[in-house]
């Protein structure tokens, strides 16, 4: 008897985050079992090209923040450390409003911090890398030194972050004010 040979499926790892990415906005969060299904492709195959559920879920999570980024990068109307401010207002403001991802962060806190904060997932550090970016655009006049450039883009991002996700890190929300006013004293250059 000739053994029958079943044709694997093949998919990309941009198909496997694009199907992430609708499983997350239909039901915000990603259920690696359902994703296979509704990619045909097998549970392995899945891992094969995603890698974990938690690398699959950063490179969702990072689509979602480069969009939001964008938009609120084009909708930038100042420079200097006023026009860091209004983006940074802007793209928490969608954050905020994002049904999924606030699902998300209530059903699986511990999850959503391990991708959203350390140093192994890619949504920190993308993030800090864009932030680089805005801080170059908004100064495009300054000069800065590349250690102060990236140490500036982190110290921010980590003030925003325990503004808007202070839930998951343990903590009270702080007032909105105060975390803007401490964001602003990292962009002011030193005396």
């Amino acid at each position: 008897m000739a053994a029958v040979r079943c044709a694997r499926r093949v998919v990309s790892q941009d198909q496997v985050v694009r199907g992430g990415c609708r499983f997350f906005l239909d039901h915000g969060m990603v259920d690696m079992d359902r994703l296979a299904a509704s990619l045909a492709v097998s549970r392995a195959t899945l891992y094969r090209v995603a890698h974990s559920r938690d690398r699959l879920l950063g490179e969702v999570l990072w689509r979602f923040a480069e969009r939001l980024l964008a938009r609120a990068r084009q909708r930038r109307r100042h420079a200097g450390a006023d026009g860091v401010l209004e983006v940074t207002r802007s793209f928490v403001g969608q954050v905020r409003s994002a049904v999924p991802f606030h699902a998300f962060l209530h059903r699986e806190p511990d999850t959503a911090a391990r991708v959203l904060f350390t140093a192994s997932s890619v949504v920190h550090r993308r993030v800090v890398a864009a932030q680089r970016e805005i801080l170059r655009e908004a100064h495009g006049d300054r000069p800065w030194s590349p250690d102060a450039l990236d140490q500036t883009a982190y110290l921010y991002v980590r003030i925003v972050e325990s503004g808007l996700y202070a839930e998951l890190l343990g903590a009270a929300a702080p007032d909105p004010e105060l975390v803007e006013r401490a964001a602003l004293a990292v962009l002011r250059p030193p005396c």
